[in-house]
């Protein structure tokens, strides 16, 4: 979510009219997302993780897609942090995240 790039319908409502609100979500993004310690690219393979852990699709889709356009992410890092999420979060989990990563991979 660097860059000011928020995914789902919500935040488009919340900008338009919530920018106050909106103002201090995109301070608490910059904050979240410092690299002070942890690189943009490893902050982002744990967001990759997270959302697959949930079952999220179309975030998962789109926190792998931003992350393999935006910052190179390989898919042996995406399935190296998806190994993870099926020690956490189990089988399930883990063979969506999988589906939905192999279905990016023929789209790109």
């Amino acid at each position: 979510m660097k860059n000011e790039v928020f995914y789902g319908e919500g935040m488009k409502v919340v900008k338009e009219k919530y920018p106050d609100l909106y103002e201090v979500i995109v301070k608490l993004n910059d904050v979240a997302y410092t690299g002070k310690v942890l690189d943009y690219k490893t902050q982002k393979l744990i967001a990759i993780a997270i959302v697959a852990a949930k079952c999220d699709e179309i975030a998962t889709k789109k926190q792998m897609i931003s992350g393999i356009k935006e910052l190179g992410i390989t898919k042996e890092e995406i399935i190296d942090a998806l190994k993870v999420v099926l020690l956490t979060s189990g089988m399930p989990a883990f063979t969506k995240a999988m589906r939905i990563l192999n279905e990016i991979e023929k789209e790109l």
